[in-house]
C-alpha cells in the first residue's frame, strides 16, 4: 500500500475540500463494490470532480479507482506525474485506443477501473450517447461491471448554457450540499453478446438509476424555483435533450440513446 501514497493525499485534499464545503457524500449499494479482483465502473457523468465523490462514496471497498479522465489533464503543470502514480488513465477521444490498452491492462491486474461511458458531461443532465468502451473491455476482460449514478455534484461545478458572454456557470461555493452515489448490481457480458445491444441495456440502467437519485426528495426543486441544474422532463429547466444536441459533443462512433426521454 505504500504506493498509494499519492494517492492517499489526494483522498485527503479531497475529503478537505467537501468538508469546507459542509458537502456530505451518501454512498448507496456501495457492497456491489468487490472488495477484490478485476471491476469496472460505468458512470454517469454530471460534473467535473465526479471522480471525488465516486472514490469517496466507495471508500467502504478498500479500493483505490482508477479513472479514465481527459488527456488534457496531464497537461496541467504539476499534475502528470501525481495522475501517473494514482494510476488514472488518460482519454484522448482522438485516439482512445492507448486508454483502452491501459484500462484492460489494469484490470488484468485486478484493479478497479472507472470510465465515464458518456465521453463527457451531459448538459441535458439525461443519460447521452454511450461509448461501447464499456462493453468491450468486459466483454474481453470478463470483469463485472458495476453501473454508477450519481446527482448533486451538478450544483456544485457543471456545464450549463453559456450566457450572452459565452460564458458557462461558474463553481458554487454554498455550503451544505449533498452529493448522492448510487452503486447498481454488477453485470456482466457474455463471450458472444452484441457490444452494442449491451451498450443500450446500459444505458437503460443508468437511466433508471439516475432518476431514482433525481426524484430523491432533497433533490426535486422547490415549488417555482427555477432549476437549470434539474432535468426538463422531470420538471427542471435544464434544456432538453434535443436542445442540447449542439451542445453535446458527442463522438460520432457513440451508441445513441434508445433509453431515457424521447
Amino acid at each position: 500500500m505504500s504506493r498509494e501514497r499519492t494517492y492517499r493525499f489526494a483522498v485527503a485534499l479531497g475529503h478537505g475540500a467537501m468538508r469546507a464545503l459542509d458537502l456530505t457524500v451518501e454512498g448507496i449499494g456501495a457492497e456491489h463494490v468487490p472488495t477484490r479482483g478485476p471491476v469496472l465502473l460505468a458512470a454517469t457523468h454530471v460534473s467535473y470532480p465526479d471522480f471525488v465523490f465516486i472514490q469517496s462514496a466507495a471508500r467502504s471497498s478498500g479500493r483505490f479507482v482508477r479513472f479514465m479522465t481527459r488527456h488534457d489533464v496531464w497537461h496541467v503543470p504539476g499534475l502528470a506525474r501525481p495522475m501517473d502514480a494514482m494510476r488514472h488513465i488518460p482519454v484522448d477521444r482522438q485516439a482512445p485506443a492507448a486508454a483502452y490498452v491501459k484500462a484492460r491492462r489494469l484490470l488484468r491486474e485486478g484493479e478497479a477501473v472507472c470510465a465515464f461511458p458518456e465521453a463527457g458531461i451531459s448538459y441535458s443532465y439525461t443519460v447521452r450517447s454511450l461509448m461501447r468502451g464499456v462493453a468491450s473491455l468486459a466483454r474481453e476482460t470478463g470483469a463485472p461491471v458495476v453501473p454508477v449514478a450519481l446527482w448533486g455534484p451538478q450544483r456544485v461545478y457543471s456545464v450549463g448554457v453559456p450566457d450572452e458572454r459565452g460564458k458557462e456557470p461558474r463553481p458554487s461555493l454554498r455550503r451544505g450540499r449533498r452529493v448522492d452515489v448510487s452503486f447498481g448490481r454488477p453485470v456482466t457480458v457474455g463471450p458472444d453478446e452484441d457490444l452494442t445491444e449491451w451498450t443500450c441495456h446500459l444505458g437503460a440502467l443508468l437511466t433508471d438509476q439516475l432518476e431514482e437519485l433525481q426524484r430523491l426528495p432533497h433533490h426535486v426543486p422547490r415549488p417555482g424555483e427555477r432549476a437549470p441544474w434539474y432535468p426538463a422532463h422531470l420538471g427542471g429547466h435544464a434544456p432538453t435533450r434535443a436542445e442540447a444536441a449542439h451542445l453535446d459533443v458527442v463522438p460520432r462512433s457513440a451508441v445513441s440513446p434508445t433509453w431515457g426521454p424521447g
